[in-house]
């Protein structure tokens, strides 16, 4: 492993249990999400435990992390959260890294700094420790402090990271995932006595801090001098799930960091935390549109300020059955792993996992234990690899990028009971919900795009009856664009919600789309720039007023010409493909060295229902072979969908024929594109052959930027 750049310490604190309270109930992968990431700061940076302070509350239900956890591991409370940042500032030398990460609830309670919040009406932001209570003495680690606390450690010259999975939106969820905040508004009157400092220096560092600067990411102070990840921006929500069709939970921010990081690794490109969280934003809005992750500060820095990467996250092969069909590995829930997880064996002592071609196998978890995890050996039309060589006992083995499941599974909730809460349902609805689910559902029979969940699986969509007797579809909480809405008095309903499904399920597989550990990630430069041709001063969080006009640059920086395409994820649920060049094609050649710029007038639809909306122009790059990408199209919501196979792969044969020398074939990613876009009678099989693994070796790339447009 090449050594760091520098030394780094770790602060990693986990609460899934919470004592008693009224406010914050308790969750089920905060401690999950920090026990992956110790494991990837040991196993692949190779921290030594003494520079990895863990503080972490696990669920008093779940047996496995509660023996799990370490004997090192101290409460997460309040004074004890403070003393480790205050440690870990002492200890720390300048010049060396601080990485801190908080998985748990995000609070939002009235300020105890009216003074500077402009009002006693007026929230304080922060994390909430495990003894937050239902006393007016339970406290929150408020943003005020952790700006005292931050600013302690970057005025001693340290590189400081946090990561905060969690978010400060008040709300209860619907549907398989959890949202990491309060289902009730806290008003107690808490007490405004703190622990990190006296109140004259809080209040002297955060007007030092907030002066000429707008406040950011989770309530703290805009600033250049650390960089903060956030689970979402102050209005949304952060989930957590259980990804992969398991049933271990994970937080969103922290499954798909720890996800890129692991991917990437074996690429040996550069990773800024720009990069990090542009995949981490595309896998995220594909499964949670109310989530956006948020940057703020250096976020053209290096991830843990080093570029040499040469050992990813790895684990180890602990047993090979008789048959070579059956393996055991070294990693199970403690490490965060889930049934369904896929990984690549290489052979014994390789320490470069940049060479693709030395790949022994691809397995697949199909059973999950505390410290260690079964896995069957996938045969080559299910891994894309034939079995090459020996498994052998302590191979190393890397998690493979996450897949795109073409197959969703949808589930019907009928168990809604009698209230006011959004959550709830007026008594007239309350005894029709069975038999307004049971027609979809019987109008889904024999859909192989959509499924209903079995037992012990999770769904990606979820059916329910809404407060005005409509059909509302949940991806987390009710997904709000879905318009108009249909009505359960409707006789042609049930078909049009599974319509709808089925479009749904097309559009997110396009947003997963990501090969973010491809050599070509280099070649091809993406850049939004105002009409004036002046660049944005950033792309994280970008927002545009509506009719405001923007250019989109393409740069091939590579040694050979590229193929590209820019799709437009617009807010109707639409997908259309821009012409580069005033040119409708599958694609457009950007050859070496050229720059290509399109100008995009950015609108809201027009329907008063949209205030703001969010647009993804999503660019993909392929270097050998042909792929057309308007396989990826889609009409607006309720809008049929025309067949387009047979048109398309003739299109694609014509390009193929008119190649000026050896015709190039067709690229891989090719297959991918149709299975996404294929007809809706040709539905994927109910197999795992419905699982397109992404393969950094195919020579393609995906880059997106998105934008927050404005009335």
């Amino acid at each position: 492993m090449t050594e760091q750049a520098s030394t780094i310490h770790a602060l990693l604190i986990g609460i899934d249990y919470y004592q008693p309270n009224k406010f914050y109930k308790s969750l089920k992968g905060a401690v999950r999400d920090i026990n992956l990431v110790d494991t990837f700061l040991r196993q692949t940076l190779e921290i030594p435990p003494e520079r990895i302070r863990k503080l972490t509350s696990p669920n008093q239900e779940d047996a496995v992390l509660l023996e799990a956890r370490s004997a090192q591991d101290e409460e997460p409370t309040y004074e004890n959260i403070i003393r480790a940042f205050s440690e870990i500032t002492e200890t720390a030398e300048p010049g060396e890294q601080v990485y801190i990460h908080y998985a748990g609830h995000g609070g939002n309670p009235q300020t105890v700094y009216p003074n500077l919040k402009q009002g006693s009406n007026q929230k304080d932001e922060g994390i909430v420790p495990m003894d937050i209570g239902d006393l007016p003495e339970g406290r929150y680690l408020r943003d005020v402090e952790m700006t005292t606390l931050l600013k302690r450690m970057t005025d001693k010259g340290l590189i400081v990271t946090v990561v905060l999975d969690c978010c400060n939106s008040g709300g209860a969820t619907r549907g398989d995932a959890e949202i990491r905040s309060s289902e009730l508004p806290d008003t107690l009157p808490r007490t405004d006595k703190s622990s990190v400092a006296e109140r004259e220096e809080l209040e002297r560092n955060w007007l030092a801090s907030t002066r000429n600067r707008l406040v950011g990411a989770a309530g703290l102070p805009q600033s250049r001098e650390y960089v903060l990840l956030a689970a979402c921006r102050p209005s949304e929500y952060a989930y957590e799930y259980a990804v992969n069709g398991g049933t271990e939970r994970h937080g969103a921010l922290t499954y798909w960091m720890i996800d890129t990081l692991s991917s990437i690794a074996t690429s040996g490109q550069p990773l800024t935390y720009k990069l990090l969280h542009d995949r981490i934003n595309a896998q995220i809005q594909s499964k949670f549109p109310q989530q956006l992750p948020m940057i703020m500060g250096e976020s053209d820095r290096l991830v843990f300020g080093s570029d040499q990467w040469s050992t990813p996250y790895t684990v180890a092969v602990i047993k090979v059955d008789s048959t070579r069909t059956q393996i055991t590995l070294n990693a199970g829930q403690a490490q965060g792993v889930s049934k369904g997880t896929r990984f690549s064996i290489y052979p014994l002592n390789t320490t470069d996992f940049t060479e693709k071609e030395r790949q022994v196998a691809i397995v697949e978890l199909t059973r999950v234990d505390a410290s260690a995890s079964t896995a069957r050996v996938l045969k080559p039309e299910e891994g894309g690899i034939k079995v090459e060589g020996k498994i052998e006992s302590g191979a190393p083995a890397i998690m493979v990028s996450a897949p795109i499941d073409l197959i969703r599974r949808v589930r019907f909730f009928d168990q809604k009971q009698e209230g006011e809460q959004e959550h709830e349902l007026p008594s007239n609805l309350v005894q029709r919900q069975a038999t307004a689910l049971e027609s979809v559902r019987q109008a889904l029979a024999g859909n192989g795009w959509v499924v209903e969940v079995k037992e012990g699986e999770s769904a990606h969509y979820q059916v329910a009856v809404g407060r005005e007797g409509e059909y509302e579809i949940n991806i987390g909480t009710p997904l709000q664009n879905l318009r108009p809405p249909l009505s359960i008095d409707d006789s042609t309903a049930p078909q049009r919600v599974v319509d709808r499904l089925v479009h749904l399920a097309k559009y997110q597989a396009v947003q997963s789309l990501d090969n973010s550990g491809s050599k070509l990630s280099q070649a091809i430069e993406v850049e939004l720039l105002r009409e004036d041709g002046t660049p944005f001063d950033t792309l994280q969080n970008l927002v545009v007023k509506n009719d405001e006009v923007v250019i989109l640059r393409l740069t091939n920086q590579g040694s050979q010409s590229l193929k590209v395409a820019v799709l437009d994820l617009d807010p109707t649920w639409a997908i259309w493909q821009i012409p580069i060049g005033g040119m409708e094609s599958p694609f457009f050649s950007l050859e070496r060295g050229q720059k290509q710029e399109i100008m995009l007038r950015m609108s809201v639809p027009d329907d008063e229902f949209y205030q703001q909306t969010k647009e993804t122009l999503k660019v993909f790059a392929v270097q050998k072979g042909l792929a057309d990408f308007r396989w990826l199209t889609l009409p607006p919501l309720d809008e049929p969908q025309e067949p387009r196979g047979a048109e398309l792969e003739q299109a694609l044969e014509a390009e193929n024929a008119v190649t000026r020398g050896e015709a190039e074939g067709v690229n891989p990613l090719n297959q991918l594109l149709a299975a996404i876009g294929a007809d809706l009678d040709k539905a994927p099989q109910v197999t795992r052959a419905a699982t397109m693994v992404v393969d950094p070796r195919q020579e393609w790339v995906t880059k997106q930027i998105q934008i927050v447009v404005e009335r």
